[in-house]
């Protein structure tokens, strides 16, 4: 089992930025990719950003919406990935999930993700 747990959320004006925290634990040997989803109100949890941790370690990706704004890196040591969101826009707001694969490499699809954190609300203000 990984257990993740988020952090970092709040509340920003549009064209700050924040940085969301996701700490992991357990058997986190066992994790491939590393990836941020978020899921506003009324709509489907989308993909955000994703970065290896196995094979092709450090790969990152992100989607077309947060390309350019987002980075998301890794400290091995402490075992955490971060999502470093800057120029955020309304649209941006969201609760934003940290979830682990220990089956797929450099995966945007939900399903192929085991272990997910509680999430972190994300709100920005226009």
């Amino acid at each position: 089992q990984v257990q993740l747990v988020e952090s970092g959320g709040g509340l920003v004006q549009a064209g700050g930025s924040l940085r969301l925290s996701c700490a992991a634990s357990g058997r986190t040997f066992s994790v491939l990719t590393m990836g941020w989803f978020r899921q506003a109100p009324g709509k489907e949890r989308e993909f955000v950003a994703l970065i290896s941790i196995s094979w092709g370690a450090g790969q990152t990706g992100y989607s077309d919406s947060v390309k350019g704004r987002f980075t998301i890196s890794r400290d091995n040591a402490k075992n955490t990935v971060y999502l470093q969101m800057n120029t955020l826009k309304p649209e941006d707001t969201a609760t934003y999930y940290c979830a682990a694969s220990r089956t797929h490499y450099y995966s945007q699809k939900i399903d192929d993700y085991d272990y997910w954190g509680q999430g972190t609300q994300v709100t920005v203000s226009s």
